[in-house]
């Protein structure tokens, strides 16, 4: 349908060497670059970055530079500086740049910029904004990692959706993510699992329905230990059995994994998201024995009233405990090992642990103790916390029964994006899957919107809406742009924009920043900075529909048609790095 092989060339031949300076910079860069050229070193190019501001009104410029900081260090007053840089400046890819009292006011070439951006987004369509930051090498993010026999629940998304969209942000900028799914298949709720079964468990009743049953009796053993502390001491010794390769202790834990894993993976399915590793804590079982031998080795082992730590009192944290008084491994033992195997099998540049923020302490005293054991690698190992979904403001607790589990939300999440379509468009072609797509997709984009460190409560209806800040609202916006595309058979072509209304800048600024997006969202492991710039440039295009007729046959057509093509590709992309599908008709 498109002619993908004469748009590159030229690009390249036409608009790459006229505004070299202008690809792939934000106007921010552009701007702080020109300035720093005339300044004579009177501050660093990232200190005139930060100091540069939006101005209050468009009619003052796109970008301002406050001349106050200069004054004590070239004893002129700020207006005078101002005018002198005015004078002296690099005007390359700017319309004008004015001295407005103590502001250097910059106002953008609307024609270059539009030009060049526009142009590039179609020549590189999906690789768009892709970088090499990350020289090919590998970032292990350790994501997901639910729980072994216990229902995989709302909780459990944060860090499958955080961590996907992870891997897609460091793929775009060079790197090759590992996705492993360090699964919850060891400890001592499996002990107590254990004894629930061996007390009440039904075996039939466990086959026809595993994590139902399995979830009764975890949550009837908790409640019942809290009586009865024995039960306690029996899961502990049943865990210490598992341990030490007890067969009837190791036949059970097999059956509760395999059952467990095969839900896990239907789930994983419908969410669109798979795994390069689902080693999970049990994997490390047989691997311990080196870290211990490597911390008892460099003299870093203590004993601590039967225990035994790692003292860490010059990080001012808390004693790792290694092993408890009964000789049980703790979750840091596991991980330590853990660490040392990706470390080895990898050779990370950085390994990401997506997990929840009560965690924090923990993910210390882990890089803590491998610092202490000589490895400088340590400092490439970063936790990644977020914030706790409640609902009804209120903490959610497998434990105590109190969840949400995850498939019937995805369903119903489904069935009501399905309902909507039936509403506005029963005609569509296929529309259980673009129905699919979008209520997986809102629970997603719902998560990923929210502040990674912020929690959020849980809200079905508000996710699956087709306005406000929402999945279904960008995915709209996208598909509205693709029916506009198809109704004037729209065919790819570079374009030499000339008629570009206020609307059209906005959304061509927004298509510039993209990278610089990105390159924000991988430095701060935050997708909701992409969630957010999603929104916004639907918003932007949203509005420019409104006041533009796309379709109005004159001279300006092609161009309006290449501005909605590109805005159609950067959505697209920013959903997909967000793990979000966008359906081409809605």
């Amino acid at each position: 349908m498109y002619n993908y092989t004469t748009l590159p060339s030229y690009f390249f031949a036409n608009f790459a060497p006229k505004y070299d300076k202008i690809r792939s910079m934000n106007e921010k860069k552009l701007a702080a670059t020109a300035l720093f050229a005339v300044l004579n070193n009177a501050l660093e190019l990232e200190q005139i970055e930060n100091l540069l501001e939006k101005p209050k009104s468009s009619e003052l410029g796109d970008i301002a530079f406050p001349a106050f900081s200069l004054a004590k260090s070239l004893h002129k007053a700020p207006q005078m500086i101002a005018a002198d840089i005015a004078e002296n400046i690099d005007t390359t890819g700017f319309e004008k740049i004015v001295a407005t009292g103590p502001y250097l006011n910059f106002f953008l070439d609307k024609t270059a910029v539009a030009n060049t951006v526009i142009n590039e987004v179609l020549a590189k369509e999906n690789y768009y904004a892709d970088q090499n930051i990350g020289n090919a090498r590998k970032v292990t993010i350790d994501m997901s990692s639910p729980n072994i026999a216990k229902p995989f629940s709302i909780g459990h998304l944060r860090s499958t959706v955080i961590g996907d969209s992870l891997a897609n942000i460091y793929q775009k900028i060079g790197y090759q993510p590992v996705r492993i799914n360090h699964l919850g298949d060891w400890g001592k709720q499996f002990g107590m699992l254990i004894v629930a079964y061996k007390l009440w468990g039904d075996e039939a009743a466990v086959q026809a329905h595993p994590i139902d049953e399995l979830l009764k009796l975890y949550v009837r053993i908790n409640a019942e230990a809290e009586e009865k502390p024995e039960l306690d001491d029996e899961a502990r010794a049943w865990f210490l059995k598992l341990e030490n390769g007890d067969e009837e202790a190791l036949h059970l834990w097999k059956w509760f994994r395999d059952e467990s894993l095969l839900e896990f993976k239907r789930i994983y399915d419908k969410l669109g998201v798979d795994f390069d590793s689902y080693n999970g804590e049990a994997f490390y079982n047989d691997k311990m024995d080196e870290a211990l031998d490597l911390l008892e080795e460099k003299h870093l082992l203590k004993s601590s009233e039967g225990a035994t730590i790692v003292n860490l009192e010059k990080y001012d944290l808390n004693p790792a405990l290694i092993k408890k008084s009964d000789g049980a491994t703790l979750y840091i033992t596991r991980d330590l090992a853990a660490a040392l195997y990706r470390k080895r099998t990898y050779d990370f540049a950085k390994s990401l642990y997506v997990v929840g923020g009560e965690q924090t302490g923990h993910f210390k005293q882990l890089k803590a103790v491998l610092t202490e054991m000589g490895y400088d690698w340590a400092a490439d190992i970063e936790h990644v916390p977020f914030g706790l979904v409640t609902r009804d403001g209120k903490k959610l607790s497998t434990r105590k029964g109190n969840i949400i589990r995850l498939e019937p939300t995805i369903d119903e999440a489904v069935e009501r994006a399905l309902a909507q379509i039936n509403s506005k468009n029963p005609e569509l072609k296929d529309k259980e899957i673009v129905a699919h797509q979008v209520g997986t997709g809102a629970i997603k984009f719902y998560d990923l919107k929210t502040d990674r460190t912020n929690g959020y409560d849980f809200n079905l209806e508000e996710m699956v809406s087709f306005e406000g800040e929402t999945g279904p609202y960008v995915q709209y916006a996208y598909a509205r742009i693709r029916s506009i595309l198809r109704k004037a058979d729209y065919k790819l072509a570079a374009v030499t924009l000339t008629d570009i209304p206020a609307e059209a800048w906005e959304i061509v600024k927004l298509l510039q920043d993209f990278g610089n997006v990105i390159d924000r969202a991988a430095d701060k492991y935050e997708p909701s900075i992409i969630a957010k710039y999603a929104i916004t440039l639907a918003q932007a295009f949203n509005k420019y529909y409104a006041h533009v007729r796309i379709l109005e046959e004159n001279a300006s057509l092609q161009e309006r048609l290449a501005l909605a093509n590109a805005t159609s590709i950067v959505l697209k992309e920013a959903l997909r790095l967000l793990g979000v599908e966008a359906p081409e008709e809605m």
